[in-house]
This record gives structure tokens, C-alpha cells and sequence, in this order.
């Protein structure tokens, strides 16, 4: 075993303690909304919550394998558990694609203003969650039913023909024709949904632009603040995409180019693992900031430092 080896491993490891922690964390806060407060709920909030759980299944069913292999593990995945594994990954990290893009729309579609051409979808926004949750689970468990027929685990990690090659999985030899449509066909569906974030995106860009420039000579305090909440949630909301773009596409440039070289290093498939699992692991700390409970916290926590400093300085 390599000394980069146990780096990686290691890094892994905290990756995966950081992601569960955060969305575990994450996942209980709107539990806990949903149970003891269930006035407050949002049609965002379930997607927060399937996000969340994407997100836990994206990390483990890719680092975790990653993590093992890395610290020694050779071939401890049989056929059935390699499809498995890399079948559920494909699953989920296609599922936050679509999710990341719905959050994107419905965000979009909750600040637009009265008059815009989206209005009338905001009162449909509650019905339309679980239906789009259903139609994404179905389509990407069947976009990637190809993984299951064509991956095999891992018996010579130096194999050249395999158009896929981890230390732990690999694919069968592909008919090119064959190849070339499945991959067409992921990419299409990817960027199509990136598309639609980043239209989203701009669009409540331009909202908030002309929300500014419309009132920022009105001075009142209470039409400032009304709008705060909402307009908070698509400031985090567009940091996210940039953050969700950035990984995809340095993911996808790196994946590609893994996948041009002629020579396969299963070592060098661990760097698209781990930024795949960067945005899932840096999600939920960027959501928890506008949560309502952890914004009563800290606001309490600066009340309370307030206070401590004002007695210090009237005590001397």
C-alpha cells in the first residue's frame, strides 16, 4: 500500500464524517419542524429533506468503497455488490442533479412577483413535489439499468479494454456503438437539468437586480424587511448552484478525460469520486444557515455576547 494511498484514505474518511454529520444534522432540523412545528412547513422544505437524503446515499455508496480500497481493501466486492454499489450511486448523484434543478425552479417561482408569467404556478408548487420526486426516481432507475448489465467487480486493475475502471469495479468490453449512445444519453440528461438550473439561476438574478433597483430609495424598515427571508433563501440558493456547476463540470472534465486515456490508473478514479461528494458535503452547512432554528441560535448566541460585553464594560 502506496503512502498516497492512506492520504486518500484518510481524506475519505473525514469527507464522509463531515457529509453525514451535516446532513444527518441537517435532516433532523426539518424533522424536528415537521413534527413539533408543522405550521411552518414549505413544499422547499420536503425538498430540502429528499435532497438531504440523495445526498447521505451519494457519499457512502461512493466514498465509502473508495475509503476501503485506498487503505488495503483488493477485490472485496463480488459481481452482485459491485452493480449494486455503483447502480445506487448513479442513482442518487443523478437524483441531485434533478433535485438541485427543482429547488432552483420552485425557489424561482416562489420569489416571482405577481404579474410575471409564473405566478399562476405558485399555489401548484405543494402538488407538484411528490409527483416530480416519482418521475425523477423512475427515470434515472432506468437510465442506469445499463450499469447492472455491463459492471463486473474488479479482477485485474490493469486491464486497458474496460471503459470503466475502478480498484474495485470495471465494465465488460462495450460495443462502441452501444457506448456511445449510453453515455450521449446520461450526458444529455445531465446538462439538461444543469441547463434548467442555471436559466433559474439567472432568472432570480435578475429578480432580485430589479427588486434593488426598484426600492432602494425607499428607506422604510418594514418594506425592506418583508421580503428579507425570501430574498436570504435565494442568495444561499444561488450560491449553491454556482458551487453545484463548479463540481459538475470539473467532475465531468476530469471523468472524461480519465476515460480518454489509454492506459487506465484505478487511483486516479478516486479524484472524480471526491468531487463528486464535495458539493453533497458542503450543502448542508451552506442550508442550515437560514434554517429558522439555527437562526434563532445564533441570534440568541449574539444576544447573549452583547450582553456579556456590556456588563464587562460597565463592571470597569
Amino acid at each position: 500500500m502506496f503512502p498516497s494511498d492512506v492520504i486518500w484514505g484518510f481524506f475519505s474518511i473525514a469527507q464522509i464524517c463531515v457529509g453525514l454529520m451535516g446532513n444527518s444534522l441537517f435532516f433532523t432540523l426539518y424533522m424536528y419542524t415537521f413534527l413539533t412545528q408543522s405550521y411552518l412547513k414549505r413544499p422547499m422544505d420536503l425538498v430540502f429533506t429528499h435532497l438531504t437524503l440523495v445526498y447521505v446515499l451519494t457519499i457512502m455508496f461512493r466514498l465509502i468503497p473508495d475509503t476501503m480500497s485506498s487503505l488495503g481493501a483488493r477485490h472485496f466486492l463480488d459481481d452482485v455488490a459491485c452493480k449494486a454499489t455503483m447502480y445506487t450511486y448513479r442513482v442518487t448523484r443523478g437524483l441531485s442533479i434533478c433535485t438541485a434543478s427543482l429547488l432552483s425552479v420552485f425557489q424561482a417561482i416562489t420569489i416571482s412577483p405577481s404579474n410575471s408569467k409564473w405566478a399562476w404556478l405558485k399555489p401548484k408548487i405543494s402538488t407538484c413535489v411528490f409527483p416530480s420526486f416519482l418521475f425523477f426516481w423512475i427515470i434515472k432507475m432506468l437510465l442506469y439499468t445499463n450499469v447492472i448489465k455491463e459492471l463486473i467487480a474488479s479482477t485485474n486493475v490493469t486491464n486497458v479494454s474496460s471503459v470503466y475502471s475502478l480498484v474495485y469495479c470495471q465494465t465488460k468490453q462495450l460495443k462502441p456503438n452501444y457506448s456511445r449512445i449510453f453515455i450521449s444519453a446520461m450526458i444529455f440528461h445531465d446538462v439538461f437539468f444543469v441547463f434548467l438550473m442555471m436559466s433559474f439561476s439567472i432568472y432570480m438574478v435578475n429578480l432580485l437586480y430589479k427588486h434593488r433597483q426598484r426600492f432602494q430609495h425607499v428607506h422604510s424598515p418594514s418594506l425592506s424587511s418583508h421580503l428579507s427571508p425570501e430574498i436570504k433563501a435565494t442568495h444561499t440558493i444561488l450560491l449553491l448552484v454556482n458551487c453545484f456547476v463548479f463540481c459538475y463540470f470539473s467532475n465531468n472534465c476530469i471523468t472524461l478525460y480519465l476515460l480518454c486515456k489509454p492506459e487506465k490508473n484505478p487511483r486516479l478514479e478516486r479524484i472524480p469520486g471526491i468531487i463528486s461528494s464535495c458539493y453533497p458535503t458542503i450543502c448542508p452547512f451552506v442550508l442550515m444557515k437560514n434554517h429558522k432554528i439555527i437562526s434563532k441560535f445564533t441570534s440568541s448566541l449574539s444576544r447573549m455576547r452583547i450582553i456579556f460585553f456590556s456588563q464587562r464594560t460597565l463592571s470597569r
